[in-house]
Formats: structure tokens, C-alpha cells, sequence
């Protein structure tokens, strides 16, 4: 015979599930009063800064110290080096740059080179919203903008100064050219980078509310691409400024009068190296009050009122 016998756990009865033990009461915390205190006794909630806090909050005079400490260096340096024709003193340029806007021979040429700048650089803008305008507005403008930025953004602007005598002859249309290409791929790019980054939320706000077109661009996407078009206008100018200086380093404006540049490579002929950097000095204090004067007013009336930039 076989007998078949249940596991033993079969035969015990089930074991209770354990019961949580319940939360412990949190502790009474002791009740206290305080009597108010006088409010006299702590002082000035503002206190007036220091003259020096005001000083260096300011942002002009710290850029100020910088100009000063470079100047310093400078002087420090020519008086240190002592020879005239290698490095002259920021005392001897600051002499000769006086000298030259007060007799004109410098003044002039200033003058000459801004009025070509102020040339290609506003028809190189135009180009550039017309251009950008089209590839916002319409699929075929987008992909010609698209080549034709692949083909001629690489293409460095001074390169294309013989082609440009070739055609327009030695004069002020041959640096216009060449101006126009410098800062129309650098307008183009940033311009279309800030319209692509615009957030679709503002987009379908347009559409909705029935602008396109010339109006879309105008109302909607140039107000929230404020800061990347106030950067390609920046860097626009910067490589104007540098294709006319080495334009006119080689060619001159035109064939009876010449710019700055032309006037630091005769100085450079003459060996007379306080007036190459007087024109060096000129470059920079003009590019220093465009930035300062100029871009500054036009990115605090824009891009700072409309909260598009800290």
C-alpha cells in the first residue's frame, strides 16, 4: 500500500499579515511670544555707495581704465624701445594725428574713406534685407540665398579687387563693389540664423493674424531677431573697415585723391612710421565711436527695449 501524505505547510494554519505600526505623534513645539522691536534702532535699509562703487559701476569708465592702461603700455614700451622708426611714443602719434586733422592732410582722407564706407556698406545692407526677405518669404529664394551664401561667404572680398578694376576702371565704384560683397554674406548669415531661431509661437501669432509677406518679415521676425541683425551689422562694418584699408593700401579710392589706407602706405614709403600710426590710431578711434556711439544707441533703442538681450 501507498499512502500520500500533505506537506506540513499545508496543515498549519495562515500566519496574520503584520500591522503597521502607527506614526509617532509629532512633538509639541513650545509656544513663545516676542514684543516687536523698535525699528529705529536698525538703521538705513539703503545706504548711498561709495564713490568708488559708483565709479565702477559705471560701464564707460571702466572701458575708460582700459583705454588708459593701453595707452600707458604704449608709452611705456616706445620710451622703453626708444627708436622712433621702429615704435613711436603714443605721445609722438597722438602729436602727428593732432597735427594731421588740423592741417587736413589726414582729416581729408578720413573723410574720403567714410564716404565710400558709408556707400558700400549701406547697399551691401539693402542687398542683404532684400535678399533675406526673399528666402523668408518664399521656398525658391531660400535655396538660392542658401548657394549662393555656400559659394561667395568664402570667398574673401579683397580677392575679387582685380575683377572689380577689370570692370569698373580705378575708382570708387571698384571699392563699392568690393565693400558690398564684404558685408552682404555676413548681414545674410546672421539675419537668417536670428529668423530661424525665432520661436514658432510668434510665427503662428503672425499668420494668425494675417501678415505676410513684407509685413511678417517687418512686424514679427525682425523685432524677435533684433539681436543676431544687430551682430551681422556689427561684424558687417568690421570687415568693411578691413577691405577698404586693404583696398586702399594697394589702389587708393580713386585716381586723384585716396583714403586712409593710402595715406599709411605713403607714410610707410616715407619712412615716417608716427604717421602709419597715426592712420592706425584713426581706424581705431572711429571703429571705438561707431561701436560706442552708434551701435550702442541703436541696441538700446531695439534689442535692450524690446527684452531681447540681458
Amino acid at each position: 500500500m501507498i499512502f500520500c501524505s500533505a506537506p506540513r505547510s499545508w496543515l498549519r494554519p495562515p500566519m496574520p499579515e503584520p500591522v503597521p505600526a502607527a506614526p509617532a505623534d509629532p512633538p509639541e513645539r513650545a509656544e513663545f511670544e516676542r514684543s516687536p522691536s523698535d525699528i529705529g534702532t536698525i538703521g538705513a535699509v539703503e545706504a548711498p555707495l561709495a564713490r568708488g562703487e559708483r565709479l565702477f559701476g559705471n560701464i564707460a569708465f571702466r572701458r575708460a581704465l582700459v583705454l588708459i592702461g593701453i595707452a600707458v603700455l604704449w608709452e611705456a614700451y616706445g620710451r622703453w624701445l626708444h627708436d622712433s622708426l621702429l615704435f613711436p611714443t603714443f605721445t609722438d602719434t597722438l602729436r602727428v594725428f593732432v597735427q594731421g586733422c588740423l592741417s587736413g592732410s589726414l582729416s581729408g582722407r578720413i573723410l574720403t574713406s567714410l564716404r565710400v564706407l558709408l556707400i558700400g556698406y549701406v547697399a551691401g545692407v539693402a542687398l542683404a534685407g532684400m535678399l533675406t526677405t526673399l528666402a523668408i518669404s518664399t521656398r525658391t529664394g531660400n535655396d538660392i540665398l542658401t548657394v549662393l551664401t555656400a559659394m561667395f561667404n568664402p570667398l574673401p572680398a579683397i580677392a575679387l579687387l582685380p575683377l572689380a578694376l577689370i570692370w569698373f576702371g580705378l575708382g570708387t565704384f571698384s571699392i563699392v563693389f568690393v565693400l558690398i560683397h564684404g558685408v552682404l554674406w555676413a548681414v545674410v548669415l546672421n539675419t537668417s540664423a536670428g529668423f530661424r531661431a525665432v520661436p514658432e509661437t510668434l510665427r503662428m501669432s503672425g499668420r494668425n493674424v494675417g501678415l505676410s509677406g513684407v509685413r511678417y518679415v517687418t512686424q514679427i521676425l525682425m523685432p524677435a531677431a533684433s539681436a543676431s541683425i544687430l551682430a551681422g551689422l556689427k561684424i558687417g562694418w568690421a570687415f568693411a573697415w578691413r577691405t577698404l584699408i586693404a583696398a586702399e593700401l594697394v589702389f587708393g579710392v580713386s585716381s586723384r585723391s585716396g583714403g586712409l589706407g593710402w595715406y599709411i602706405f605713403q607714410a610707410r614709403e616715407e619712412l615716417e612710421t608716427a604717421k602709419v600710426f597715426a592712420g592706425l590710431f584713426a581706424v581705431i578711434l572711429i571703429g571705438l565711436l561707431v561701436e560706442s556711439v552708434i551701435f550702442r544707441a541703436i541696441e538700446a533703442r531695439t534689442v535692450r527695449r524690446w527684452g531681447m538681450q540681458r
